[in-house]
C-alpha cells in the first residue's frame, strides 16, 4: 500500500473511532489551530516572503487576518450550529419531531493553491474542522516555502491522524485523488478544476471548486474618479495581481480613458513610489513560467504605463494597457498578474452585454453614483459575487457566501455556509409508536371508489 493510501486510511479510521463527533473535541483543535497561528505568525511571514515577496503586515493583513476571524467567529457561532434545526410540519406531522441533523461528511480533502498559500488552504480547513471531519491537506507546491511549513508545523498543533498534511507536485497529487473521499474543496484553475471533478465523479465525491475567472470591473462616467481609481489599484496590484477576485479589466466610457490611466498611475506611485521594484509593498510573480505567460500578454499591446519586467527577480511593473482589443491574448485568459488592460465602451448596456459574452466570472465590480446603474449591472449580469465601488471586500464578510458559478466554480464557503459545505443535512422524523388512529386509511385493502377530499 502506498504512503497515501496509508495516510487517507489513517485519517479514515480516526474519523469513525467518532472522536471528531463532540463539540468540546472540535473547539479544543480550532483554538489549537488558532494558537499555531499567533504563536508560529513570525514563521509563516518568513514563508510568504520567501514565496511571494510578502512583508510581515501584508501577511497578516491579507492572509492571517482572515484565517483568525473565520476561527472567532466559528467558536462563537458553533454551539448554536451543531444543534438539530427544528422545522415546519405538516398537517400530518403535527405530532412527530422534524428536525435537521448536521452530521460530517466524513474525511474531506483540501486541496490549496499558491497566491494566498496559508488563507486558502486553512480557511476552508475551519470549516472543515468546526463540521466535525478529519481533513487531509494538500498544499500547492508552487509555494514551496508554505508547504513545507504547514507539513511541519500542523502535527505540532493539531490531531496528527485527523489532518495530515501531504505535500508534492502533479505525481502526488494525482495519486492522492485516486483516494476515496466524502469531500473534496479545491481552489485553483478552471482547467485543473476539471481535472478534480473528473476524478471525484468515480466515488460520486461531491466538490467544492473555487475557480477564478476574468473578474470585469465597470467604471461609470459618473464617478468620483479618483477614489474609484485608488480602491480599483489596491485591488489590482496587491500581491502583483495574483489574486483570484482582483479586477482583471476594466470598461469604461473612452471619454474618460486618459482620466482613469493618469489617476490608476497616481495611485500606483502613491503605493509603491516611483519604482515598485524598491516598493516593500509590492509583490513578485510565483514562477518563472508565470513570469512568462504574463510578459507575453503585454507584447503588441498599447502600454500606457509600465509594461517592464525583470526575468531574474519574477518583477513585472504595475502596468495599464489603453484602447485593448478584445480578441487579443490578454482578453482570452485570466491574468493574474499587474496588469489592467482597458477596453472602451460606449454605453452601459454594452458594457453587459460584453460581459454576459463571455464565461461567468468570480467576482464583478462597478463603479458608479448612480444606483440604478449598479443595480442594472447586478439583475443583468451574473459571477459569484459583487461589490459595487470598491473591490474583493465581499468576501471579507462572514455572513456572505464566498464561491463561483459556472466556469469560475460552484459550492461556496465562509462562515455558517463553510460549516453547511462540509456537513450532511439529515432529515429526520421522529414518530411515536402509540396513536395508530390517524394512520388507518394509509393501509391496505384501498376502497374501492375514489373518494375526493
Amino acid at each position: 500500500m502506498s504512503k497515501i493510501s496509508e495516510v487517507v486510511q489513517r485519517a479514515r479510521a480516526a474519523f469513525n473511532s467518532g472522536r471528531t463527533r463532540p463539540l468540546q473535541f472540535r473547539i479544543q483543535q480550532l483554538e489549537a489551530l488558532r494558537r499555531m497561528i499567533k504563536e508560529r505568525e513570525r514563521d509563516i511571514a518568513d514563508a510568504l516572503a520567501a514565496d511571494l515577496h510578502r512583508n510581515e503586515w501584508n501577511s497578516y493583513n491579507e492572509e492571517l487576518v482572515y484565517c483568525l476571524e473565520e476561527i472567532e467567529y466559528m467558536l462563537k457561532k458553533l454551539p448554536e450550529w451543531v444543534l438539530d434545526e427544528p422545522v415546519e410540519k405538516t398537517a400530518r406531522t403535527q405530532q412527530d419531531e422534524c428536525y435537521i441533523h448536521s452530521e460530517p461528511m466524513g474525511v474531506v480533502l483540501i486541496i490549496g493553491t499558491w497566491n494566498y498559500p496559508f488563507d486558502l488552504t486553512i480557511q476552508p480547513m475551519v470549516g472543515a474542522i468546526a463540521a466535525g471531519n478529519a481533513v487531509i491537506l494538500k498544499p500547492s507546491e508552487l509555494s514551496e516555502n508554505t508547504a513545507s511549513l504547514l507539513a511541519t508545523i500542523i502535527p505540532q498543533y493539531l490531531d496528527k491522524d485527523l489532518y495530515p498534511v501531504i505535500n508534492g507536485g502533479v505525481p502526488e497529487t494525482t495519486e492522492v485523488l485516486k483516494e476515496r473521499f466524502d469531500y473534496i474543496l479545491y481552489t485553483g484553475s478552471t482547467g485543473v478544476g476539471k481535472i478534480i471533478m473528473t476524478a471525484a465523479a468515480k466515488h460520486l465525491t461531491p466538490v467544492t471548486l473555487e475557480l477564478g475567472g476574468k473578474s470585469p470591473c465597470y467604471v461609470d462616467k459618473d464617478c468620483d474618479l479618483d477614489v474609484a481609481c485608488r480602491r480599483i489599484a489596491w485591488g489590482k496590484y496587491m500581491n502583483s495581481g495574483q489574486t483570484c477576485v482582483a479586477p482583471d479589466y476594466i470598461l469604461c466610457d473612452p471619454s474618460i480613458q486618459n482620466q482613469v490611466v493618469e489617476k490608476l498611475k497616481k495611485a500606483v506611485k502613491e503605493f509603491y513610489g516611483e519604482d515598485a521594484k524598491k516598493s516593500r509593498d509590492y509583490g513578485r510573480i510565483i514562477s518563472s513560467r508565470h513570469f512568462q505567460r504574463l510578459m507575453g500578454l503585454i507584447e503588441g499591446q498599447k502600454v500606457a504605463y509600465g509594461g517592464t519586467g525583470d526575468a531574474a527577480t519574477r518583477y513585472i511593473a504595475p502596468t495599464i494597457l489603453t484602447d485593448v482589443d478584445p480578441q487579443t491574448p490578454v482578453m482570452q485568459e485570466e491574468i493574474f498578474g499587474p496588469i489592467m488592460p482597458i477596453v472602451c465602451m460606449r454605453s452601459l448596456e454594452e458594457a453587459i452585454q460584453f460581459i454576459n459574452q463571455r464565461e461567468k466570472p468570480l467576482a464583478l465590480y462597478v463603479f458608479s453614483q448612480n444606483d440604478k446603474v449598479i443595480k442594472k449591472m447586478i439583475a443583468e449580469t451574473s459571477s459569484g459575487g459583487v461589490t459595487a465601488n470598491d473591490v474583493i471586500i465581499h468576501l471579507s464578510v462572514h455572513s456572505l457566501p464566498f464561491g463561483g458559478v459556472g466556469n469560475s466554480g460552484m459550492g461556496c464557503y465562509h462562515g455558517k455556509y463553510s460549516f453547511m459545505t462540509f456537513s450532511h443535512r439529515r432529515s429526520c422524523l421522529v414518530r411515536s409508536l402509540q396513536k395508530e388512529d390517524p394512520f388507518k386509511d394509509r393501509y391496505p385493502p384501498s376502497p374501492a371508489k375514489m373518494t375526493h377530499h
